[in-house]
């Protein structure tokens, strides 16, 4: 069964950057949509990015478009998601799923999740 996990989360001042990664054991990311969510404190969760198994990826939140990227490394069977010029309101956890129908970003298809990873953005 699929398993992930990610990293990467910390402390970062507004402005900064990080990388999160959501490395995965138990079957091959190549067949998997992987996508990141994050949630607020106080807030229901968010779509943030996705990937296709192909590599195509799509927004699901207009606030980190142009700042935010996501990629996979097949090889190394993880996805990242690469955040510039973070905000305050960037601050959450962050959890990445997967979708067993890899052609596809479906914000309500996801399968597997991993527990999350905290980002906090605070001066």
């Amino acid at each position: 069964q699929l398993q992930l996990v990610e990293s990467g989360g910390g402390l970062v001042q507004p402005g900064g950057s990080l990388r999160l990664s959501c490395a995965a054991s138990g079957a091959t990311l190549d067949y998997y949509a992987i996508a990141w969510f994050r949630q607020a404190p106080g807030k229901e969760r968010e779509g943030v990015l996705c990937i296709t198994g192909r590599g195509s990826s799509f927004y699901f939140a207009d606030s980190v478009e142009g700042r935010f990227t996501i990629s996979r490394d097949n090889a190394k069977n993880t996805v990242y998601l690469q955040m510039n010029s973070l905000k305050l309101d960037d601050t959450a956890v962050y959890y990445c799923a997967a979708d067993a129908d890899p052609y596809y970003c479906q914000l309500d298809g996801m399968d597997y999740w991993g527990k999350g990873t905290l980002v906090t953005v605070s001066s």
